[in-house]
């Protein structure tokens, strides 16, 4: 019987859809043409194009979502989401349409040479959302604390000695005192002062729905074990849980260490073997999360106060396994340290590891009976 597979690859914009179809062999790939980006297009290009279950769909992951996806996965159509970094590239090619871009995909994808992109649940992306706005909300804030120590500094402003650290509770009390002889920098230093009380207001309310979903939500389970572990509280590990997702679709750690970007690059020949830098491939949110949280395994291991209270209810092995990570990183970070590498690097290392660590809880909780 004669293969009818299409391979179709779409270059998706907020307003048209360029279409591009490869059949399987080796012709030349044939462009469709443009369509609308709406639900009733799409449908009608599936009518025309023949049987779905001998369609294969795939688009660029972008700013458009993951909508499109949804769509033909409930018309039954297989259909890959691609990464765009990882699309391969001809040296030299300087010309770029959404027709050339199209055609491109659809003969990439007959090929076999693209890479798709892990696609969330609805719920997993509401979650995302959820964890990324309380991240821009940090970025705002900081920059509103950045604004106002750097107005104070143009007027040699300095606070006295007592008052400490720069946002601690006396620096807050000692800036609420200033005052200043021109109206016009009273009133830019008060607006200042309300953009910060806004966007703490903001973070506060971001944070509140957080520790909501970490006792409430689909993911529940998953967020309150990760947080047996030292360094990853109900922030790290909901932020953690939303970045990745399903835990399931990484058969080994080693893979999740490739995704979050924390393996050694490495450059071999012959006999040759060269390792750099880490990848720093995969999620950045998720990556730079880790790095922070290897910072607490500096400390003697110990379970006290905060971690005590975020173990209280978890299984036995959910805290041994935490107990072993607070012994081995602890050991790894000063065992790189009199090798002479530096703090960075060894806080690297252990990030690596504290992410096999996580993969091994994450085993664990998805096999545990749903309550």
């Amino acid at each position: 019987m004669k293969d009818n597979t299409k391979f179709v690859g779409l270059d998706v914009s907020k307003e048209k859809i360029a279409v591009a179809i490869a059949d399987q062999g080796r012709e030349k790939p044939r462009y469709y043409g443009m369509i609308p980006n709406t639900p009733e297009e799409i449908r009608k290009l599936v009518k025309k194009l023949g049987d779905q279950e001998n369609l294969r769909v795939c688009y660029e992951a972008g700013p458009t979502g993951y909508p499109l996806f949804r769509l033909f996965l409930s018309m039954g159509i297989h259909c890959d989401v691609i990464a765009p970094t990882l699309i391969p590239q001809k040296p030299g090619d300087r010309v770029k349409t959404d027709k050339r871009d199209a055609i491109r995909l659809a003969q990439l994808y007959r090929a076999g040479e693209l890479t798709s992109v892990y696609v969330p649940t609805k719920e997993d992306e509401a979650l995302r959302d959820l964890v990324r706005a309380r991240e821009d909300a940090k970025e705002d804030e900081l920059r509103v604390k950045h604004r106002i120590t750097k107005l104070l500094l143009r007027y040699d402003i300095r606070p006295p000695q007592k008052v400490g650290r720069n946002w601690s509770s006396r620096y807050r009390e000692w800036i609420y005192t200033l005052k200043f002889d021109y109206s016009s920098l009273r009133v830019a230093f008060q607006e200042y002062l309300q953009a910060l009380q806004e966007v703490e207001q903001r973070l506060k309310r971001l944070e509140e729905e957080i520790q909501v979903q970490a006792d409430e939500g689909v993911h529940a389970p998953m967020i309150q074990a990760l947080q047996c572990l030292r360094g990853v509280a109900v922030i790290s590990a909901t932020s953690l849980v939303a970045e990745i997702g399903s835990f399931k679709r990484f058969r080994t750690p080693k893979q999740l260490m490739a995704y979050l970007g924390l393996v050694p690059s490495e450059s071999s020949s012959g006999e040759i073997r060269r390792q750099g830098k880490i990848t720093k491939a995969g999620n950045t949110h998720a990556r730079r999360l880790l790095i922070e949280s290897s910072w607490s395994y500096r400390y003697q291991p110990a379970v006290r106060d905060r971690l005590k209270r975020r173990q209280d209810g978890q299984p036995g092995f959910i805290q041994a396994i935490s107990w072993k990570a607070q012994q081995r990183l602890h050991k790894k970070y000063f065992r790189l340290l009199s090798r002479g590498k530096s703090s960075n690097t060894a806080i690297t290392a252990v990030a690596r590891e504290l992410a096999g660590f996580i993969w091994a809880i994450a085993q664990e909780v998805e096999e545990l009976p749903a309550n």
